[in-house]
């Protein structure tokens, strides 16, 4: 028997539509290789807790901090939901419920919230790349 290729967007679209189907809220998949970790939003979407302190980046100024937003899964990462017509533009201000992007898996499209109030600053990932758990996506300039 074959191991199954969790990097594969479409096994990972099936297990994700499985769970759905099956009215689970979220799967972990741990072996040597790696981890894979689903998680199916409610109605609010996911909040992303995976967010962390990082040292100052260049361009910040002195004192301030900032966080990473990091993908809660592995899919094709969106900046902008497939439906909409208006771009969005760097920097700006963001909430901790704000979605800021999107992961998705097939046609389903998990909500990346912001998880901290601040300035939106710089996009990590490149939009449309296929992305992992815990891969940083976007840097936010936490407000004091």
């Amino acid at each position: 028997m074959s191991a199954i290729d969790f990097s594969d967007p479409a096994t990972i679209a099936f297990l994700t539509e499985a769970l759905t189907a099956a009215g689970v809220n979220g799967l972990e998949i741990s072996q040597p290789g790696g981890q894979l970790r689903i998680v199916v939003a409610g109605k609010g979407g996911a909040r992303i807790s995976s967010t962390e302190a990082t040292p100052r980046a260049p361009g910040l100024a002195p004192g301030s901090a900032s966080a990473v937003v990091k993908a809660p899964m592995a899919g094709r990462f969106c900046v902008e939901h497939p439906a909409s017509a208006t771009p969005q533009k760097l920097p700006r201000s963001v909430s901790d419920a704000d979605i800021v992007g999107f992961v998705g898996v097939g046609h389903i499209l998990l909500p990346l919230r912001a998880g901290r109030s601040g300035i939106l600053t710089r996009l990590i990932a490149e939009p449309g790349a296929l992305v992992g758990f815990g891969d940083p996506l976007f840097e936010i300039e936490l407000q004091s």
